[in-house]
């Protein structure tokens, strides 16, 4: 085998190497939002110790949602980086069935394997970042964020009838309405 037979096996492996990178930066994401949740998760913990229990009803329902997106991250982090693997291993057997003249079945199913742990990877991503908006809204007072059957307002936008800048600071709506 000579080096100008190489050369379009090289061209080819420059996309997985390439998409190595990618899930790379991905990685680094998820594992900062597993840390993230790991990190609240404790902090709750440690203030359900002490916490009556009012606090305790409300702490509960966050720390299984944290228990829940722990869970999901993980998962989505193991599919990254079998993607990754998979990936590395993909370019191996392009190299491999140059040089020994193999069929592209291999490679191929390498790529598509490699393929559907990236899209698993992104759909825990994606729930993972809807449950943390269940978590805020968990924390959030409900005269905050609404009542279930009325429509939300967009953040930052003042109530219906009103504008921006009517309504009295938080402390100073108990002083005018005694």
């Amino acid at each position: 085998m000579s080096l100008t037979n190489l050369i379009p096996t090289l061209q080819l492996a420059i996309g997985p190497a390439i998409l190595i990178s990618g899930v790379g930066l991905i990685l680094l994401s998820m594992t900062n939002r597993f840390g993230r949740v790991i990190d609240r998760s404790r902090q709750l913990t440690r203030d359900l110790r002490g916490a009556s229990d009012a606090e305790r009803k409300k702490i509960l329902p966050e720390v299984r949602v944290l228990w829940l997106r722990a869970r999901i991250v993980r998962a989505g982090i193991a599919l990254a980086v079998l993607s990754a693997l998979l990936a590395a291993l993909l370019i191996i057997s392009l190299f491999m069935g140059t040089l020994l003249s193999l069929d592209a079945v291999v490679p191929a199913g390498l790529f598509v394997i490699c393929m559907n742990c990236l899209i698993g990877a992104m759909v825990m991503f994606f729930w993972d970042i809807n449950l943390s908006l269940k978590a805020l809204e968990l924390e959030m007072p409900a005269e905050e964020r609404g009542g279930r059957g009325r429509s939300r307002q967009p953040a930052g936008a003042a109530p219906k009838g009103r504008r921006l800048g009517d309504e009295p600071a938080r402390g100073a709506r108990k002083l005018c309405n005694p």
